[in-house]
């Protein structure tokens, strides 16, 4: 099984996608979580360091090379995995960035997102950017303002995909996102020959 987190920046995907790993091991099941990061947090930083911001297309460029390698490796290992399997971010990620900035989704990763195996559940952490811009601040890790938080969480809105996906309320305290998570996943369908629950035990 393989489910997706997204949203914008400052709505607590690594957190929730650690923690509903950490739930799904606790109870004696199999999890993994696998980081599909296109390296925009740590370029963000550093060009708020130099002053510099690099142009929509070139920054474009060089997020869509790291995230793709990232997820194509990591269907690798989630295809030898047996159990739960968490992706923190994936390509429409990407494909929301390009819409933030106003540039076209192209070809290719609409095209990979249908050749790759569809995760079980996409699953989109919904969150006042607001609210996500003072988690951003507290933090002091990140240099998104506000108006790119706004500008990101339309983005995601504008996709095609965003109807499919399966929306959860980010502000939730972390053990209530915990529980509502894993909620998600019991509802998923199994896709096991033997009718048996992906996540149970051996």
């Amino acid at each position: 099984m393989i489910i997706v987190l997204t949203g914008i920046d400052g709505s607590g995907k690594s957190t929730a996608a650690a923690a509903l790993v950490s739930a799904v091991r606790r109870a004696g099941g199999r999890a993994v979580l696998l980081n599909n990061h296109a390296g925009r947090r740590s370029m963000s930083v550093l060009g708020a360091r130099l002053g510099i911001r690099l142009p929509d297309r070139l920054a474009d460029a060089m997020e869509t090379n790291f995230r793709v390698w990232n997820v194509l490796a990591n269907h690798l290992r989630a295809r030898f995995f047996g159990g739960l399997v968490v992706m923190d971010r994936h390509l429409y990620c990407q494909l929301a960035l390009r819409e933030t900035k106003g540039l076209p989704r192209g070809r290719f990763l609409p095209w990979l997102l249908k050749t790759l195996p569809a995760p079980d559940a996409v699953v989109h952490l919904e969150i006042d950017p607001v609210k996500a811009h003072r988690r951003i601040v507290a933090r002091g890790t990140d240099a998104e303002t506000l108006e790119d938080l706004v500008a990101f969480d339309n983005g995601y809105r504008r996709l095609p995909e965003y109807e499919s996906f399966v929306k959860v309320d980010a502000s939730l305290p972390a053990g209530k996102l915990a529980q509502r998570l894993a909620g998600v996943v019991d509802q998923v369908p199994t896709r096991t020959a033997a009718g048996r629950h992906p996540l149970s035990r051996p």
